[in-house]
């Protein structure tokens, strides 16, 4: 199988020959350690790719965040990098106050007029399972537009403003899905960070009124256009998985060890595909091989019967020993005992 082929299968509960593989590299790993990239993914070939719209700005979006200092995003909003190689944070939100509301636009030029040339030949090239570039992102992107104190107040209150900055930025979103579903890549990948280590950062109700149905009108777009929802969120979003398969999403990847895995497999398994992750937090920064064995151990035992519905997908930061990298795909492969 090629990787786009495999990815497919797995997305279709149609027996991939393996779980497909996917690699995210922070950006600290193109940047500092792009020899160790390039020996696991020589070792291990990854199945999926992400198609951006030009080499050349995703060049330069990484080179800002080579150094410590501040850049300011398409949306305006001031972003302060403390530490070489992370993106920083918004410490400057462009609408702190409800006074630039009536005359603030979103940056309706990066949609006018894209050129997907560059992209498409990307997909044409390649076997793999390609991805877009990051599209919808309406919770984030209001944190950063508004600050994460002022949001949540918004939230609480829901006010007049919140509605009418919620359904901006909505619009935009909606736009920039729908030109991507007009280009070649395979799926569509938006996100948004939802939970904590403990649960989901509002209530599930609220979440159910304000966001789902925006992110039913991507997955409808995107369906339509005849190419996969790909979702992510950090955190323990267990109580929302089930809203995600009802509104389409084909593949969540998700913090699988802020949840109970044998739970979500009892509850969801065969119902949507599980897009990784391995346990971040502890164990690839801070275990053994033989406990990243165990942990990928405990996610096949749970979610893969060799049908589908799982891709071994693992994030990969600076401080993350090579050596847990390469245990994480061997451990895919491995038989299990």
């Amino acid at each position: 199988m090629t990787g786009r082929e495999r990815v497919k299968a797995a997305l279709h509960f149609s027996s991939p020959d393996r779980a497909p593989r996917d690699i995210w590299p922070l950006p600290g790993m193109y940047l500092f350690q792009q020899g160790d990239l390039g020996a696991i993914e020589a070792e291990y070939p990854m199945d999926m790719a992400w198609c951006p719209l030009s080499e050349r700005k995703n060049s330069e979006s990484l080179e800002r965040l080579r150094q410590p200092g501040q850049y300011t995003d398409d949306w305006g909003c001031v972003w302060h990098v403390g530490e070489p190689g992370v993106i920083g944070e918004v410490k400057e939100p462009i609408l702190d106050s409800w006074s630039g509301l009536d005359n603030y636009q979103p940056p309706w030029h990066l949609l006018k007029g894209r050129d997907f040339q560059e992209a498409n030949r990307c997909c044409d090239r390649s076997d793999r399972f390609m991805l877009s570039g990051m599209t919808a992102q309406p919770f984030e992107r209001m944190q950063f537009l508004r600050g994460t104190e002022n949001l949540y107040m918004d939230l609480a209150y829901n006010t007049a403003e919140f509605r009418r900055l919620l359904e901006m930025v909505h619009e935009y979103f909606l736009n920039e899905v729908e030109s991507w579903c007009r280009s070649n890549v395979d799926g569509i990948f938006f996100q948004d960070d939802w939970g904590s280590n403990r649960g989901l950062l509002i209530s599930p109700n609220a979440w159910r009124d304000l966001f789902k149905p925006l992110y039913k009108d991507y997955c409808e777009r995107i369906h339509a256009a005849g190419k996969f929802a790909m979702f992510h969120s950090d955190g323990q979003i267990s109580s929302i998985i089930g809203d995600l398969i009802e509104i389409g999403v084909d593949a969540v990847n998700a913090q699988l060890f802020c949840m109970n895995i044998e739970q979500l497999a009892a509850d969801h398994k065969g119902k949507i595909t599980f897009w990784g992750e391995i346990d971040r937090q502890h164990a690839l920064a801070f275990g053994t091989v033989q406990e990243i064995e165990a942990a990928v151990r405990r996610v096949r035992g749970s979610l893969d019967d060799s049908t589908g519905g799982v891709i071994a997908q693992c994030s990969w930061g600076p401080d993350n020993p090579i050596e847990n990298i390469r245990a994480v795909y061997r451990s895919w492969i491995d038989p299990i005992a």
